[in-house]
């Protein structure tokens, strides 16, 4: 097997001789002081037939499938506002530079004799999803659990989890497979719900270093008050693309199960070897409301006209006038007589 995408929150491996690519990772994160949920989707192209999606947590899991409405909801939530904003003078697209027809915008029993102990804590068909949910007194135990299931962890990622095996930390090990058989992987997949008891908020990303590409990690995190990660864990720093209180009802007040207050975090991995562990979110010192402002540009008019137009028509025509006035009045002025000549006195 061979990583085809380090998740935010795990590890996807594949058949190396197919293709597969995640297109896009959307996850959800609640959270209410004593347990958590996450909620991801993926999105992936390709041509495999099948992939494993491996995830740690820190108390035992339930596992469900998530609602896929909810996800639509957070992306109406949280999407920027446009506002007009009037310039003055003509820019690209405005006459008489362009015909001002653009759209005005800016800006993741059990084992053999002698075999390494992996418990096997429950397993069951979610939709396009088979999954396993094990405990392991160590990685390699849990390496050769998956290799008995058709699973094999990438080259070095035993290493990785072993901070997870020391903090006896779980797993959630999931089979992504078509339902259709020798259908290949491909398309939005149904979304997982994990919950977990948990007295912090914890994103897991150590598994990310593995990956072969930087990575973008989108966070919806829904909590008492405005969250924030406690550090950058070897990415650029996180920024904040929305905060505020969530509506009531729909897909997303459901998942907030009531009043919550909801931050959308963006973070990109430009070199995802760096990342040195998970992420921990605590409160920000403020709950302050944010949210992203896309300022539509237009042409500043008057009845139609451009103001700068008739501004510097009104100067032109002012200058104008002036002249004429000027020019006027030195015609009406009137000429003085020559001085009159005298003749010279008389010579003695």
């Amino acid at each position: 097997m061979a990583p085809a995408y380090a998740c935010g929150c795990g590890a996807l491996v594949h058949d190396p001789s197919s293709r597969l690519n995640v297109d896009r990772e959307t996850s959800a994160v609640r959270w209410d002081g004593h347990s958590e949920q996450i909620v991801m989707s993926l999105t992936v192209s390709g041509d495999a037939a099948q992939a494993a999606w491996i995830m740690p947590v820190p108390h035992r899991a339930t596992v469900s499938l998530g609602d896929n409405a909810l996800f639509d909801a957070l992306d109406s939530v949280t999407a920027p506002v446009h506002r007009t904003r009037d310039h003055f003078w003509p820019r690209s697209g405005d006459w008489p530079f362009g015909t001002g027809s653009g759209d005005g915008s800016y800006g993741a029993p059990h084992r053999a004799a002698g075999a390494p102990a992996v418990g096997v804590v429950g397993r069951e068909r979610l939709g396009p999803f088979d999954v396993a949910r094990l405990t392991a007194t160590d990685p390699g135990a849990l390496d050769s659990w998956l290799r008995l299931n058709g699973f094999r962890l990438p080259g070095g990622m035993p290493k990785d989890l072993q901070p997870y095996v020391a903090q006896k930390w779980e797993y959630v090990a999931v089979r992504l497979a078509p339902d259709r058989k020798g259908a290949a992987l491909a398309g939005v997949l149904d979304p997982l719900r994990l919950d977990f008891a948990s007295d912090r908020l914890v994103y897991p990303m150590r598994l990310s270093r593995r990956a072969r590409t930087p990575q973008t990690l989108g966070l919806y995190v829904l909590a008492a008050h405005r969250m924030e990660p406690r550090s950058a864990i070897g990415g650029l720093p996180p920024d904040v693309t929305y905060a505020g209180k969530v509506p009531s009802g729909g897909a997303l007040g459901r998942f907030a199960g009531g009043e919550r207050y909801l931050t959308a975090l963006e973070q990109s991995f430009p070199v995802p070897s760096r990342i040195d562990g998970d992420h921990e979110l605590r409160r920000t010192a403020s709950d302050r409301p944010y949210q992203r402002v896309i300022h539509d540009e237009k042409l500043l008019t008057a009845g139609g006209v451009p103001v700068w137009l008739l501004t510097a028509g009104g100067v032109l025509v002012v200058l104008v006038v002036a002249a004429l006035l000027l020019v006027s009045a030195a015609r009406r002025r009137p000429v003085a007589p020559p001085a009159p000549v005298h003749a010279p006195p008389p010579v003695s």
